[in-house]
């Protein structure tokens, strides 16, 4: 049996019951005075003849507060599926029909920001731009989206003309960073690399290299998604 839900605001909450409806369908918007409401279903939106434009813009809000939130409900969902129920969680994301790649892309997202460091003013993907510097660089660059109303590709090229300033700003030495590593994951690492045939250094680099080029890809993928404004 499908359930009727009341979608409210952004930042109120959405009720756990609803009456029986034979539709599938959400109310987004309403103005019994002036003519219906406005309802989601499943295969688009059923919107009544002689709409006033107040509801018609109220609805047109609504909708675009639920598409940029989502990215954050469901990173938190799957956090908190992962942190309270590790040996089943997964079984809930084939249950909910939804993709695992996707939702771990806005999981890591969701971790890097507490809830009180999101920013309304921002989208999702503002936040993904940002996810993989350190808490300071992303406070810095959050702040200048907000006081310059960038979109996420004005701020990606912001972030790109930074580096490579600091790039052209003089030959750097090159630099040999110590790691310090228990001696049973170094033992893993090394049969991994006679298994691959390479030295333990060239494996351990190309490791990193890969594993760093998909989670920028992920990144790319988050940020190329089209990003709405309420």
């Amino acid at each position: 049996m499908s359930v009727t839900r009341n979608v409210k605001a952004p930042g109120m909450s959405i009720p756990t019951r609803a009456p029986a409806s034979e539709h599938g369908s959400r109310r987004i918007a309403h103005a019994p005075a002036q003519g219906g409401e406005v309802l989601t279903t499943r295969v688009g939106l059923e919107i009544p003849a002689g709409l006033n434009f107040d509801t018609w813009e109220y609805a047109g809000r609504t909708l675009a507060g639920i598409v940029d939130s989502s990215s954050w409900w469901l990173g938190d969902w799957l956090v908190y599926g992962k942190d309270n129920f590790a040996d089943r969680y997964e079984r809930g994301i084939r249950a909910a029909g939804l993709k695992y790649q996707t939702l771990r892309n806005y999981a890591w997202v969701s971790r890097r920001f507490e809830f009180g460091r999101r920013r309304a003013r921002l989208s999702f993907q503002h936040h993904a731009e940002v996810a993989s510097l350190v808490m300071e660089a992303q406070e810095h660059w959050l702040d200048k989206a907000e006081q310059m109303n960038w979109t996420t590709k004005q701020l990606r090229q912001a972030i790109q003309g930074a580096r490579e300033g600091e790039l052209n700003g003089g030959d750097r030495p090159h630099v040999t960073r110590r790691l310090e590593v228990p001696d049973n994951r170094f033992r893993r690492w090394h049969k991994a690399a006679e298994h691959a045939g390479i030295d333990l250094e060239k494996w351990v680099l190309a490791t990193l290299d890969g594993e760093a080029e998909r989670t920028l890809e992920n990144l790319d993928a988050l940020a190329d998604q089209p990003e709405i404004t309420a």
